[in-house]
This record gives C-alpha cells, structure tokens and sequence, in this order.
C-alpha cells in the first residue's frame, strides 16, 4: 500500500512539474483511494503489526542497498566517421558497469537509436518498463504515440534519431510504475547524452518532458513546462525546442493537449525549412 502511494505521489509530482494543474479522478479511483485512507487510519487486526512494520523495512533496506551513482564519466569519443564513433559509444554505455548495476534482472540498458545523419534529434527521459525490457527508447505507448507524431510530420522513426537523458529505468521497490530520475542519476548519464549529440550533430534538439529539460538546460525548481515549451532555446549553440512528452497526451487525452504538441512540432518543421501542407497546419484544431 506504502508503494503504491508513493508512486502515485512521484506520478502526480511529475505531472506538475509539467504544468499541468488539474487531473481527472474516476469514481472508482476515488473509491479506491477512500479505501486506502480507511485501511490506513484502520489497520486491519488480523494482521499484526510487527508485521507490517517487517514489510517496511524490508521495502527499505532494498532502496538502500541500491547502489551509489558516482560522479559523471569522462567521455573520450574516438577518431573515425561517424558509423565508427557511434558504433564505439554504443558500446561503451551497454557495457557500462554503472549502468548496468542498476538494472533489474534479465533488463537492459537502453541506447538511441535512429539515423546519425538526422537533422532532428528527440530527447526523452527515462525508459520506462518496455524500454527496458527491449533496450530501445519510445517502444511503449508513449513511443507508439511519438511514432504517428512523426508520421504527421512526413518522417518515420529511422529518419530521425531518438535518445534519452537516462540510459537505465530509475529503480523502484515495485514492479510497476515510473519516477523521475534524480539529480545524480541524469547526472551521470548526460556525457552518454552529449556525446551522441556530438555525432550526429542535428540541426535541431527537442526535449520531450520536464526531465529531459532539466538535463539539457539544468534543473530549475521555478521552471514551468507550461511557461518554457513552445518557445526556442539553446543547447551547446543547437536550437533546442521544448514541448511535452508524449505520454501527456496520454494522460489527458484531449484535443487541446494534442494540438499543443503539434504546434511545436509545426514550430520545428519550420525550424529545418521542411514543406508543411494546410492538412498539417490544420491538424487537431476544433472544427
């Protein structure tokens, strides 16, 4: 009960800091949630309470023995073309100890993928539990949706390239669920970041979420997805774009929420001078 809580506090925390304000609540959610509080403030006395209190620490001690991130790695990309150098960093972060002492069994480690040639380069945040298991970013419903955003654009995924500021799921005591990455674990992973940026060297960068802007520009506790996403900024001299992750149209569902991200993704085409249709400019507008 303990953990599913938590997760939906990291849940909700995540979806603030993408500025949005309100999220719907279903009856049988809130039913749920009632009940929750009930068992809480009523523990059940079948169960005992050294018990529970067992459990506690057991979920605990797992977070702590997780293991320390040490400072950011040093990345050194060799000399060669750029099939060569990517080919080495992908390398380099699959066998990373770091990064694979902090999967889960049988998970992977996950690396960009996509054409070192593109113009665009999509920055995610974190994999999440299908990103893992294939070693692959956006494979969930988050990147299926990210697929048909590029297919409205005219590209197919392997136009494009598509990364992520993490190259690990951020550790949870449950199966389910996702969280921000802290601090220190972006952290260690962004010179992975920064040297595929370097080889592929795109013409324009966007950030996809809160935490991929936080890796980018840095964290910001006053920044606002809602006040920064439509609006153009730099990276290393690169013009990076800001706009929701796609899992906000998931969550939201609404026309509004889709034509928000459209209009940035507009704002790229325009960016690389890429022809853009009346259908295109047209797209999830209220009829």
């Amino acid at each position: 009960m303990k953990e599913q809580l938590e997760t939906l506090v990291g849940e909700l925390k995540r979806l603030k800091s993408e500025g949005q304000e309100t999220v719907f609540i279903g009856d049988r959610t809130m039913e749920e949630l009632q009940n929750v509080v009930l068992k809480s403030s009523n523990p059940d006395p079948v169960t005992p309470l050294p018990q529970k209190k067992l459990i506690h620490t057991s979920v605990m001690k797992k977070e702590s023995e997780s293991a320390p991130i040490p400072p950011p790695p040093v990345v050194q990309l060799p000399e060669g073309d750029k099939l060569h150098r990517w080919e080495w960093l992908r390398e380099r972060v699959l066998t990373d100890p770091v990064c694979n002492e902090h999967l889960k069994p049988e998970k992977k480690v996950v690396f960009g993928v996509g054409n070192i040639e593109a113009d665009l380069f999509f920055c995610g945040e974190a994999p999440g539990a299908d990103e893992e298991i294939k070693g692959e970013p956006f494979v969930g419903r988050a990147g299926q949706l990210l697929t048909k955003i590029l297919g409205g654009m005219g590209f197919k995924r392997e136009e494009v390239y598509i990364g992520n500021i993490m190259n690990w799921r951020p550790e949870l005591p449950t199966s389910s669920g996702n969280r921000p990455p802290t601090v220190s674990e972006f952290n260690y992973c962004l010179p992975f970041l920064r040297a595929q940026l370097e080889i592929v060297q795109p013409k324009v960068i966007i950030a996809l979420g809160a935490t991929a802007v936080n890796g980018l520009l840095g964290p910001d506790p006053k920044r606002r997805m809602g006040d920064v996403r439509g609006k153009w900024h730099e990276f290393h001299k690169t013009p990076l774009m800001i706009t929701y992750h796609p899992s906000y149209i998931l969550r939201s569902g609404t026309l509004r929420a889709k034509r928000t991200i459209w209009e940035d993704m507009l704002a790229v085409m325009e960016k690389v001078g890429l022809p853009i249709s009346g259908k295109q400019r047209g797209y999830f507008l209220n009829k």
